[in-house]
């Protein structure tokens, strides 16, 4: 009976909390797919360790350490290729509509050339909104790293920013914030 509860209790995790673990796997992968089976791996690995969390307040928090410590080794082990198919962008009349999208595309492209580490650095700290001790859990790391990965992180971004040539306002305005 036990075993039941356990897995009514990780079905329910799973129905709630996938939709952002996947979210931030696409972020750290930068492909769909991929995304979607590293979620799954670090699903399975949550479930396995489902008896042992004591504390289910946790079990994001394990779940998204799961899915950072798995990008990063695919990374390391290069499992995934360099090349990704381009999703066509939708064509739109609205005003500004091609500087944001270039904008999306630079961020996304400059995103996606930075180590794993300092990726998912950023990506646990600005889009997770998580604090550096929390990023430092996820990433298994002290926070001094997290600090360092970040700094070294947005220092390559507005290099490649002001290199760039992006004049738009909403780049501008992002290194404005960057600086």
């Amino acid at each position: 009976m036990a075993h039941r509860d356990h897995d009514d209790e990780f079905a329910e995790f799973v129905v709630l909390r996938s939709p952002a673990l996947h979210r931030t796997a696409y972020l750290m992968v930068g492909d769909r797919g991929l995304a979607q089976d590293l979620l799954q791996e670090a699903l399975t690995k949550t479930y396995v360790a489902w008896p042992r969390l004591r504390d289910r307040s946790k079990a994001e928090a394990y779940a998204r350490k799961a899915v950072t410590t798995t990008a990063i080794g695919w990374y390391r082990r290069r499992q995934w290729s360099s090349e990704r198919a381009a999703e066509r962008l939708p064509d739109s009349p609205e005003p500004g509509h091609e500087d944001r999208v270039a904008d999306q595309e630079w961020l996304w492209q400059a995103l996606q050339a930075l180590p794993p580490r300092q990726r998912a650095a950023l990506v646990c700290r600005f889009y997770d909104d998580l604090s550096e001790a929390d990023t430092a859990a996820v990433m298994g790391c002290a926070p001094g790293t997290v600090k360092s990965q970040v700094s070294a992180g947005l220092n390559r971004l507005r290099r490649e920013l002001r290199s760039s040539g992006h004049t738009s306002p909403t780049t501008t305005t992002l290194l404005e914030a960057l600086s």
